[in-house]
């Protein structure tokens, strides 16, 4: 049955025939959401047919698979391992003979291309979010944005306690890991693919000399904040927030937009920002078309109808119906990367991001990461920040360098 509100015209050149081409398009995706996409274009007509199949580490299953799906979408696949697995998209980017990049933000797009043809197209982006009780907005002016002096200050003067033993504290960046890389981001660490990763150790000691600092400064060191955390953190640190035990969590926009509708009504946020950049997660989709696939007409077809700003309000009200929306945010489970989805689209479906669209120029992609990036983050990176701000001199610890080699070895992969 057609699901009405949506259709796409393809057009052919003379003469050219089909015939060999399979009409079954084979997807590969870390992302679960593409099985409902894949149903709702199937069920949108009855030409073609899209068959997904998950991978926790797609970026791998293509780095090391001996076969090869018609499309491709997920994150880290600009590395060098599987980018020349990939055809270029630029026929794709034209639409009655006028260009439509302008309908993707641009930092993203770039992120995409290879020597000026364009191999990958952005499919969803997420930004970190510093978020708090909605009786607390009062404390933040800027309606779109805090940097991370701010947070510091915010979060100090919030504290109460008495010689250190604190009833509430404002905020600490000892409490997630992850904010210790998005600080680390902020500073230019640049983390980036090289055999296996290259770094700036310099800009990383810089960010995590701040962190220590702050520490030390607006929460009396790490035995109080982790004092504080033992007796308090049982709850969820959203939980926390609305309770007022905390002024201040961290989490990605997709953390906090798939929080419970109550919870999402009492709570507010603004993006973390430092120098006018909005770091994205490392984790921003894209979607490729291979080379060896065997449906790419057919393939192309999927890919011009997902790139479509009908199509994606389509898949918004879908999920929304299914309720979904608390399973995964969005587009790929974030922003999508088309900019009229993203501003006009998303606050219809998210009205908490009325007055809160993230600044376009704002938002600075990730680097080019390697395949196992996510492995590489979970098992070296994050450790390695959550020793080092425990430890008054980098020279206390195993250096990240050796850390990193360490693992190589252990990953013959690598």
């Amino acid at each position: 049955m057609k699901k009405p509100g949506f259709y796409f015209i393809l057009l052919l050149p003379l003469g050219f025939c089909a015939c060999f081409e399979s009409k079954t398009i084979t997807l590969w995706t870390d992302r679960p959401e593409f099985a409902i996409y894949a149903e709702y274009f199937n069920s949108s007509q009855d030409e073609y047919k899209v068959e997904t199949r998950y991978f926790e580490s797609l970026s791998s299953e293509l780095a090391n698979s001996g076969t090869s799906p018609d499309i491709a979408v997920g994150s880290w696949l600009k590395n060098t391992s599987t980018r020349v697995l990939f055809i270029p998209l630029d026929d794709l980017l034209k639409k009655d003979g006028e260009k439509v990049k302008n309908s993707f933000y641009p930092h993203l797009l770039a992120l995409g291309s290879i020597e000026e043809k364009q191999y990958l197209l952005p499919v969803s982006f997420n930004i970190p979010a510093l978020v708090f009780a909605r009786n607390n907005s009062y404390l933040l002016p800027n309606s779109f944005t805090v940097n991370l002096d701010e947070i510091k200050g915010l979060g100090k003067a919030y504290n109460t306690g008495n010689n250190g033993i604190y009833s509430r504290m404002g905020f600490s960046p000892s409490w997630s890991d992850d904010f210790l890389f998005m600080t680390a981001t902020l500073f230019n660490a640049s983390f980036r693919e090289a055999a296996p990763l290259a770094w700036d150790p310099e800009a990383l000691e810089q960010a995590m000399v701040y962190v220590r600092d702050w520490i030390e400064d607006a929460n009396r060191g790490l035995r109080a904040v982790d004092d504080f955390v033992f007796k308090y953190f049982y709850d969820p640190p959203s939980n926390l927030a609305l309770s007022g035990r905390i002024l201040f969590t961290y989490m990605n926009s997709a953390d906090l937009f798939t929080l419970t509708q109550e919870k999402r009504t009492n709570l507010d946020f603004r993006w973390i920002a430092e120098k006018n950049i909005i770091p994205l997660s490392e984790e921003a989709v894209y979607m490729g078309i291979c080379k060896k696939g065997t449906a790419k007409k057919a393939a192309k077809v999927f890919t011009q109808w997902f790139f479509q700003e009908d199509t994606q309000r389509h898949l918004l009200e879908f999920s929304q119906d299914k309720w979904l929306t608390e399973t995964f945010f969005g587009i790929g489970n974030g922003f999508s990367a088309l900019r009229t989805v993203t501003e006009y689209v998303f606050p219809q479906f998210y009205p908490n991001l009325l007055g809160h669209m993230p600044p376009e120029d704002f938002l600075s992609p990730p680097n080019i990461l390697p395949w196992n990036w996510t492995a590489i983050k979970e098992r070296v990176i994050l450790p390695y920040l959550h020793d080092r701000i425990r430890n008054g001199s980098r020279n206390d610890i195993r250096s990240l360098e050796r850390r990193m080699n360490e693992w190589a070895r252990l990953n013959r992969e690598l």
